[in-house]
């Protein structure tokens, strides 16, 4: 039975596909068949296969699956900006229904677990009355939330916390992540990780130390896996 789960952030740059890639990573290494879906990409560069993003492409390579590109990232979109402006500036539509059909494609291809990665924070608008959140709801699917460890965390990871729980989605886990930089870089890292860890309403995944080489192999050591694979058995 396939497992999905959305992943989204506290923020942008938060660390969403290296996470993501870890979970994969930590998966595929306890012999599940994995899966992903970055449906909207922007800050994509121009190839000779056309319009590529590297996050997606990091999904690729850290899943076992094989799907070709336009199916994991199927709204590539040049400039680094905002998806709804970028697509604004393409001439494009972002349209939620197009999104769960291609999701629910990449949900029925016999993966065991399926990560589904977001774009920015939770709520990333697409056009004037639909967000990307949307997607998630429209799915039905627990969330994952990555709490970029850093000042004003605790707001930002309670506030997001809040917003997926008002949309109606259970927050299956959460994952921290240095991603700023060293976690003894940060005064009373730990006092803010046991915080955290006591309020937000759900188990915490891992703790992905600081990383420079950006090799997602080594955030998956960190990771538990064990409260998502039980909720689904």
């Amino acid at each position: 039975m396939t497992e999905t789960l959305f992943v989204t952030g506290t923020n942008t740059e938060v660390g969403k596909t290296y996470a993501t890639a870890a979970l994969l990573h930590a998966a595929g290494e306890q012999g599940l068949k994995t899966a992903a879906v970055k449906p909207i990409a922007s800050g994509c560069e121009q190839t000779a296969e056309g319009l590529r993003n590297s996050d997606a492409l990091t999904l690729i390579e850290a899943m076992n699956q094989d799907m070709p590109y336009e199916q994991v990232n199927p709204v590539a979109l040049e400039p680094a900006i905002a998806p709804h402006i970028a697509a604004m500036e393409a001439g494009r539509r972002l349209d939620v229904s197009r999104l769960e059909g291609i999701c629910r494609g990449v949900m029925s291809s016999g993966a065991d677990l399926v990560l589904i990665e977001g774009a920015g924070g939770w709520r990333v608008p697409l056009a004037p009355r639909q967000f990307l959140s949307d997607l998630p709801r429209a799915l039905e699917l627990p969330v994952i939330l990555v709490v970029s460890i850093e000042l004003g965390c605790i707001n930002h990871a309670l506030l997001t916390a809040e917003a997926i729980r008002r949309d109606g989605l259970p927050l299956a886990g959460w994952v921290a992540n240095f991603v700023r930089g060293p976690q003894e870089d940060m005064p009373r890292a730990e006092e803010n990780l046991m915080t955290l860890r006591a309020i937000l309403p759900a188990p915490c995944l891992g703790t992905l130390p600081h990383d420079e080489s950006g090799d997602y192999r080594n955030g998956a050591a960190h990771l538990d896996l064990s409260p998502l694979l039980s909720s689904s058995n």
